[in-house]
C-alpha cells in the first residue's frame, strides 16, 4: 500500500499542488508557536517536552486515524496516508521558485532571477555572478528537495512497514519545520527564546535526517556519475556546516559534475518575518570550500532536475518490487 499511496500523492500533488501560502504551513506555524509559548519555561527539560510535543504527538495521531480507518477498510486508510502525504510531500512546495528562475534565465532577465532568488531565499543576490546565482539555486533546490520529498519518502515508507501508517511523513516534516523554525526565532530581534529549545531541535533533526540524507546521495549517485558521486562525497562532504546536507550536495555534485561550495551571501534587509515564511535558513549551502567540476551554467539546471527525477523513479521501483515481494511472500 506504501507504494500506491507515494505514487497517488506526488501525482495528485502535480496535478493540484498547495499553493506557496498555503492554510497547513500557517497552521504548522500557530502549533509551534503554541506548544513553545505554553510548554516551554526555559529549562533543559522543558526543551525535550516541547519537542516531543510539537513533533512526536501529532505523528502518534496521526497513526491512531490510520488505525482506526484500517480497522474498518483498507481503502480508508490509503485515502487517509495520501491525504497526509499530499500535505507532506512533493516538489510542488518549493519548485515553483525554481521553474520561474531557470524561465527567467533562459528569458535572459538576470534581474528578475536576482529577484526571485532574493525572495527565495532571502538573500542579497544582486551582486551575484552568474555562475553563483546558478550555483546557489542549484544548492537550494537540492536540499529542497531531499526534504520536501526524499526525507518524507524514507521515513513514510520505514514506519509504515511497520505498520504505523503515514507518521513518520509528519515526523520528519514536523521534525524539519520545527528545527528550521526555532533557528528563525533565535535571529528575531527581542524575541525571547530558550536556547536549548534550538538546539535540541536541530540536534535531533540531525539525528532523524542521517540516514535519509546518506540514501538521497546514494540515489544520486547511482543514477548519476557513480564514482564520481562517491569520491566527491568521501572528500567533500565536510566542506559544508551542515554534515546531512554536504552529503547530499557532494554527491550530486560529482553526479553532475558541477562545482558546488561557498560562502553564502549577506541577507537581505527586510522584514524579518519573511524569512521564515519562504523556508529560509542560510546557513544550509555555506561551505568553506568547493568541489572539483564546472562552473554552473544554465545547462546544470536541467541535469539537476533530471537528476532528482530519476532518483525518484529509482526509489519508487524498488518500493514497488519490494511491495511486490511482500505480496508474493
Amino acid at each position: 500500500m506504501s507504494f500506491f499511496a507515494v505514487l497517488l500523492a506526488l501525482v495528485i500533488e502535480q496535478l493540484h499542488p498547495l499553493p506557496r501560502s498555503n492554510g497547513i504551513h500557517d497552521a504548522m506555524v500557530v502549533w509551534i508557536r503554541w506548544t513553545g509559548r505554553n510548554f516551554d519555561a526555559g529549562r533543559d527539560h522543558h526543551s525535550w517536552v516541547v519537542w516531543i510535543i510539537t513533533v512526536v504527538l501529532p505523528a502518534l495521531l496521526v497513526f491512531a486515524v490510520h488505525f482506526a480507518l484500517a480497522h474498518f477498510s483498507i481503502l480508508l486508510a490509503l485515502v487517509w496516508d495520501v491525504l497526509v502525504l499530499y500535505l507532506t510531500l512533493g516538489f510542488r512546495q518549493f519548485s515553483h521558485y525554481f521553474t520561474d528562475i531557470r524561465d527567467a534565465l533562459e528569458r535572459g532577465d538576470e534581474i528578475e532571477a536576482r529577484r526571485l532568488l532574493a525572495e527565495w531565499r532571502q538573500l542579497d543576490a544582486s551582486d551575484l555572478p552568474r555562475t553563483e546565482l546558478l550555483r546557489h539555486v542549484i544548492e537550494h533546490s537540492l536540499v529542497a528537495a531531499h526534504r520536501h520529498v526524499f526525507g518524507v519518502f524514507f521515513w513514510f515508507v520505514l514506519l509504515s512497514t511497520l505498520g504505523l501508517g503515514p507518521a513518520g511523513a509528519v515526523l520528519y516534516r514536523l521534525a524539519e519545520f520545527s528545527s528550521r523554525y526555532w533557528a528563525f526565532r533565535s535571529r528575531t530581534v527581542g524575541v525571547p527564546i530558550n536556547e536549548r529549545l534550538m538546539q535540541r531541535s536541530q540536534q535531533l533533526f540531525a539525528w532523524i535526517d542521517h540516514l535519509p540524507a546518506r540514501l538521497t546521495a546514494f540515489g544520486f549517485a547511482v543514477v548519476g556519475d557513480f564514482e564520481a558521486a562517491i569520491e566527491c562525497w568521501r572528500r567533500d562532504a565536510g566542506l559544508w556546516r551542515s554534515r546531512n546536507d554536504g552529503t547530499i550536495l557532494a554527491a550530486a555534485a560529482g553526479a553532475v559534475g558541477v562545482r558546488l561550495g561557498g560562502s553564502a551571501p549577506p541577507p537581505l534587509q527586510t522584514d524579518q518575518s519573511k524569512d521564515f515564511a519562504t523556508g529560509a535558513n542560510r546557513q544550509d549551502t555555506d561551505a568553506v570550500g568547493s568541489t572539483p567540476g564546472l562552473a554552473p551554467e544554465l545547462g546544470h539546471l536541467r541535469s539537476v532536475v533530471g537528476l532528482v527525477w530519476r532518483s525518484v523513479v529509482l526509489w519508487m521501483l524498488l518500493l514497488a518490487l519490494l511491495s511486490l515481494a511482500n505480496l508474493i511472500g
